[in-house]
């Protein structure tokens, strides 16, 4: 079965250094686990209609974390830093920097 973009990609990261990285144009998402980078590549292409040169992955492992007496664990997740052709923009991100 094959999966559509909005399977595969979870979510954007805002975060400070994502905000950094959108200058170079490299964009950061949260994705499927099980995806790899070319399923990753095409989905972002097909999602926002635009051209990725690069995807680069990251596996985000678990944290133990503790709320009162109760310990736990963060969930682990995987990371994907997709770099666009020059010129290209993912339009979506862009009120996030202001």
């Amino acid at each position: 079965m094959k999966l559509l973009a909005h399977d595969i990609i979870v979510r954007p990261v805002i975060t400070e250094k994502s905000n950094r990285m959108m200058e170079q144009n490299k964009y950061t998402f949260e994705v499927l686990p099980q995806a790899n980078k070319i399923q990753i590549k095409e989905a972002v292409q097909e999602a926002f209609k635009v051209k990725v040169e690069k995807v680069n992955t990251i596996q985000v492992r678990s944290k133990p974390k503790r709320l009162g007496a109760f310990l736990g664990r963060s969930r682990s997740w995987k990371k994907a830093i997709v770099t666009l052709a020059p010129g290209e923009r993912i339009e979506f991100f862009e009120g996030a920097n202001a």
